[in-house]
């Protein structure tokens, strides 16, 4: 038990642990939720944050299609998976003693976006907006696409894999070009 509590409050832990832990996570979830709802769900964040946006989108536009019957709002395995990933996130944190406010001043952030902290806060937002949009045109997230449909050995998620590794080379030459 004391090797177990030892390594859980690490700040880092092996990506080796890591990588089985969230294979088993994601074997579990599709077992547990086919058994508990009657339909196996995979673990994928970005339709929960259409389920609660859909709220906002409704109350706008209440004759809305994607609102009324692609993403409808509601309390969806989605939205609980993103709940439970948020106090998971606190906890390991917490567990670890890292947990605290930050306000993105690495000094590479500061080199690149500048020295003030809303400017940094603001390129954070937008990229999490276009994240989330790309994520809706491709099928799914990060979590849901390539993980989840990884380990289901899913074409489409090798593709993703792929397409966002390559995305993400070439927008890191694009801002940080060759200082890093």
């Amino acid at each position: 038990m004391n090797w177990f509590i030892k390594q859980i409050r690490k700040e880092e832990w092996s990506p080796y642990a890591a990588g089985i832990l969230l294979g088993i996570v994601g074997i579990l979830t599709v077992v547990l939720t086919d058994k508990v709802l009657n339909a196996p769900k995979l673990l994928g964040a970005s339709g929960g944050f259409e389920n609660i946006a859909a709220y906002i989108g409704k109350a706008i536009n209440p004759s809305n299609t994607y609102f009324n019957y692609v993403m409808p709002p509601g309390m969806t395995f989605a939205v609980i998976l993103l709940v439970g990933i948020f106090f998971g996130g606190m906890l390991g944190a917490f567990s670890s003693r890292t947990l605290k406010f930050r306000t993105m001043d690495d000094e590479q952030w500061k080199m690149i976006f500048g020295k003030r902290t809303w400017k940094r806060w603001l390129v954070l937002f937008v990229g999490a907006i276009v994240l989330e949009y790309a994520a809706g045109i491709a099928g799914g997230c990060t979590s849901g696409l390539a993980i989840s449909g990884g380990m289901l050995l899913v074409p489409a998620a090798f593709l993703f894999i792929a397409g966002m590794f390559m995305s993400g080379i070439v927008t890191a030459l694009i801002i940080y070009g060759k200082r890093f």
